[in-house]
């Protein structure tokens, strides 16, 4: 197994640039199973992930070719229903797979989804909105199994503003014969990006990005070329790690609009940023003051940020409070960082921070993606050497990582 062999201390320079956003890829590579001509994504990071996705729609029949940071799709015939289950178990976004292959086939099978063991994800919200479309639902051996004769448009509320649920409806209706109008949608940029490539390819998607999207099927889809959306959660950890070591950095390739939330917590804890360009450049001495945050769906202030975010004020000036909303079990990085030496008590779902002086190193285990992305934080301001562990969760959504953070003065090693 590897892991990241990380010495503490160093001050970040120079420019860093942020990947695109896997959260946004993910589900417009299901989305090219609507369209039987050649489709170009680029910006499509290369991780785990992605790498997985690829796999499933490639074992559904899409051919998928990647030259550097482009990719190329073509799901000219798509000759298979059911999405392995050894890869569906790796990956929780493959559930995203539904909506397309439902629309374009009328048939799907998929197994329940994995992914990182961050708290109850219920697709069952995906499940009525599809069964809404006309889609009918049953469980088989563990698969879901559902089949339309044909999709129609309907008015649709999510009782939550799941952001997959939104995503395979919005697929789904991209083909259905009629208008359907998603009610209480989530509103995160990814799904945004989501519904611009299903325009480009030829689709009707209005009010992406507020709570209600309208969707006018079409019968076809096009070839077309799109460039994915920053990863504001990259680019959100970058930021992180380079106020807590000090230093001056620029992070390119963000959109700043992304990441509006994380910016006001940061400033209000005392970081010094300034829109520069595409990107945003950071500078401080890694001392701050203690804030409040309370992790909300967009626009309010990331779950996935919120991890990296208690790493960074393990070393404030004062006491913070951090309240999760989304997953009930997104603490289990704190008693990584409490190894480190950090004071993080938990009280059902909100943890209090109270900041010292300073992190020790100590072996250190990556318990899902934005785990990993905290422990590296703490351990580039730690005294010592960290070796974390599990870094196949930081893999699934961060690209070259230790080669991008060595760039500007990480000292930061991958080792086997």
């Amino acid at each position: 197994m590897s892991k990241f062999s990380i010495t503490g201390g160093k001050s970040l320079e120079g420019t860093i640039t942020v990947s695109g956003a896997k959260n946004a890829v993910l589900p417009i590579i299901a989305a090219s199973l609507l369209c039987a001509e050649p489709i170009q994504l680029d910006d499509a990071p290369d991780l785990l992930d992605v790498n997985v996705m690829n796999q499933v729609i490639s074992a559904l029949g899409a051919t998928v070719e990647r030259n550097g940071s482009t990719l190329k799709i073509h799901a000219h015939e798509i000759d298979c229903i059911e999405a392995p289950y050894d890869l569906v178990s790796q990956m929780r976004a493959s559930i995203v797979t539904m909506g397309p292959l439902l629309a374009r086939k009328g048939h799907v099978r998929i197994s329940h989804p994995g992914g990182c063991a961050i708290g109850s994800r219920p697709i069952n919200w995906h499940l009525k909105g599809l069964e809404a479309l006309g889609a009918e639902v049953k469980m088989d051996h563990g698969f879901l199994d559902v089949s339309s004769k044909g999709l129609r448009g309907a008015r649709i509320y999510l009782d939550y503003p799941s952001v997959g649920a939104t995503e395979n409806i919005m697929m789904a209706a991209a083909m259905a014969h009629g208008t359907t109008l998603i009610e209480n949608a989530a509103q995160e940029p990814e799904i945004v990006d989501l519904a611009t490539f299903l325009n480009e390819m030829g689709g009707k998607v209005r009010g992406a990005g507020t709570s209600i999207i309208h969707i006018e099927g079409v019968r076809e889809f096009h070839s077309t070329s799109h460039t994915v959306i920053p990863d504001r959660i990259e680019a959100g950890s970058y930021l992180l790690i380079v106020a807590a070591t000090g230093g001056d950095v620029l992070v390119q390739n963000v959109i700043a609009d992304h990441l509006k939330p994380l910016i006001a917590k940061m400033e209000e804890a005392g970081v010094r940023m300034i829109e520069e360009g595409d990107g945003i450049r950071i500078s401080g001495d890694g001392v701050y003051n203690a804030v409040d945050i309370k992790t909300q769906v967009h626009p309010g202030f990331p779950t996935d940020l919120q991890a990296p975010f208690m790493a960074f004020l393990t070393r404030a000036n004062g006491t913070g409070l951090f309240t999760e909303t989304v997953f009930e079990n997104r603490f289990m990085h704190v008693d990584e960082l409490k190894r480190m030496g950090a004071d993080i008590k938990i009280e059902g779902r909100s943890a209090i921070v109270q900041g010292i002086q300073r992190l020790n190193a100590a072996p250190v285990t990556a318990t899902d993606l934005r785990a990993g992305a905290a422990l590296i934080l703490a351990a580039l301001t730690a005294e010592g050497t960290t070796a974390i562990r599990g870094i196949h969760h930081i893999d699934r959504g961060y690209e070259k990582v230790e080669e991008k953070l060595s760039r500007i003065g990480a000292d930061i090693v991958r080792e086997d």
